[in-house]
């Protein structure tokens, strides 16, 4: 049986990375799991870079897209909402 695909948010992600310094910062981490923390905290500050990147990204393009659309008469029969 294949291993289901991580499926991680945005939050999820800071929070456990959040987890991962707090026990770096108490000492909680023995020499033994060191690595494998490290490990997943890299992972996690990639994964959340990504996250804010694109979602930079998408607000950017909808924003240039407001902006070439134009103002929008009050009367205008095609609003989305």
């Amino acid at each position: 049986m294949a291993a289901k695909k991580e499926e991680l948010t945005y939050e999820a992600a800071s929070a456990e990375l959040n987890e991962i310094v707090a026990q770096l910062e108490d000492e909680e981490v023995t020499i033994d799991d060191l690595a494998d923390k490290m490990k997943r905290a890299s992972y996690l500050i990639q994964f959340c870079s990504g996250k804010l990147r694109d979602t930079e990204s998408a607000v950017q393009k909808i924003i240039r897209e407001m902006e070439d659309a134009g103002p929008v008469a009050p009367d205008d029969k095609d609003e989305p909402f």
